[in-house]
């Protein structure tokens, strides 16, 4: 990837096949303390059911960020997402087995003529719509075990799931309806027409699903999280590993947490020059866990700033969500609080340690223990802290809360400002909570 001039503002609206690493096309070079507007197309189901892609969402190019070298750290101020979609279609997944080899989003293949990630064109609606552009075979790995198609009201934050009638009617015209950027690559989901559990009506609230820095290695965007990525451990294609460890190399960007929106900050390792940033997967709304694995993919405009904090070595990302969206427990302290805080500490002879921020460390891995053991991890080296004290802190100031199952979480706490002062990033914990 070579470098760019560098841009106070910059425009993205060139996409990958599903794959980040450092062999990936730069999209441009954004200043230190610039901004980056992308045009993102849907993430999950399109992608999946599109047999070139070599991973299951469709991220933007890779962005540099002005200044940001390898042990450094980039915040990424999440500003706003707006949704375009008019629809979408979702739901829990079947896998086809004869359309893929070891991973149904990473190594396709046409079950009849054999061609590895072939050209799809569209014949109709339903299932069995993507063919193979070589024999004209039903070539896409996936359909739903059980689906739904979801039409959006923008103005009033709520969608509607439709009945069979409804979900064909948008699937003639899917793309449009979905709003699929002139420059994707997949085929709208919309397509598939599922019906199920029609008349529920859902809160939208848009998040950004996957999000974050390149990693050093290249790998399907879908698996660059710890439990995805056991899909790549042991499989026989070229972006498969060979162990655990091999997988320390991911940066945590498919994270699927519903606080990574606007209002939310999202500090980010380094770990190419230049930092990669990357965006992908909006989602309309969801529930904590993701618990179909898969929830409302949209396309959508993102605005964010950058600033990069350099020195700042990280394993992973460290969320500060919206003050409104912390838990109870780890909301920063109000004025009574800290008055009654030293009443207490002058009764018992113990001076109030009141300068506290709140963070999220997020963690990944093959389960929930897993990941939070993770996070664990990241956060004794990030604080300088044993394993007992986080523990001790997420206890009894914080806890652990699940992005998606099975295996993403958010530890939170309220930390030592002065222990983030020295790591170079309470000022982003001050501005974001006004402390």
């Amino acid at each position: 990837m070579s470098q760019q001039s560098v841009q106070d503002e910059l425009y993205v609206d060139q996409y990958t096949l599903g794959l980040v690493g450092p062999d990936q096309e730069w999209a441009g070079t954004v200043a230190d303390g610039g901004t980056i507007k992308t045009y993102t197309p849907p993430g999950c189901w399109g992608p999946m059911v599109t047999p070139s892609f070599r991973g299951g969402h469709e991220v933007t190019r890779p962005i540099r960020v002005e200044g940001a070298s390898v042990g450094d750290a980039i915040a990424i101020h999440i500003r706003d997402v707006e949704v375009t979609s008019m629809a979408t279609s979702t739901g829990s997944m079947d896998e086809r087995d004869e359309a893929f080899g070891d991973d149904p989003f990473v190594d396709h293949q046409c079950p009849e003529c054999g061609t590895t990630w072939p050209d799809s064109v569209v014949e109709g609606t339903g299932e069995d719509a993507i063919k193979c552009a070589e024999c004209g075979a039903n070539a896409s790995s996936f359909g739903f075990e059980y689906g739904y198609t979801v039409a959006f009201d923008h103005e009033n934050a709520v969608g509607l799931t439709l009945d069979k009638e409804g979900a064909h009617e948008l699937a003639t015209d899917a793309e449009e309806v979905m709003d699929i950027p002139e420059n994707a690559r997949q085929h709208p989901i919309l397509l598939y027409e599922p019906d199920g559990m029609p008349g529920t009506l859902g809160r939208l609230r848009p998040f950004i699903g996957n999000i974050g820095t390149t990693p050093s290695v290249t790998m399907p965007d879908s698996h660059n999280a710890g439990d995805f990525g056991q899909n790549l451990i042991g499989a026989d294609h070229e972006y498969g590993v060979e162990t655990e460890e091999d997988l320390e190399k991911r940066t945590d960007g498919h994270m699927d947490i519903p606080e990574v929106r606007p209002g939310a900050t999202l500090i980010c390792p380094v770990d190419v020059e230049g930092g990669g940033i990357y965006v992908g997967d909006l989602h309309a709304n969801q529930g904590d866990g993701e618990l179909s694995l898969h929830t409302t993919d949209v396309s959508g405009n993102v605005t964010l700033d950058v600033e990069v904090i350099e020195d700042l070595e990280l394993d992973g990302p460290v969320l500060l969500p919206n003050e409104e969206d912390l838990p109870f427990i780890s909301k920063p302290y109000s004025d009574e609080e800290r008055e009654a805080g030293r009443n207490l500490g002058e009764e018992h002879g113990v001076s109030v340690k009141e300068d506290m921020g709140p963070i999220q460390v997020v963690g990944s891995g093959a389960t929930v223990n897993d990941a939070t053991q993770n996070a664990f991890d990241r956060a004794c080296e990030l604080l300088d802290m044993s394993e007992g004290e986080v523990r001790g802190r997420c206890t009894f100031t914080g806890g652990v809360q699940i992005g998606r199952l099975p295996g993403v979480v958010q530890l939170d706490m309220l930390a030592p400002l002065d222990v983030l002062e020295d790591r170079g990033f309470a000022h982003l914990v001050r501005d974001q909570y006004d402390l």
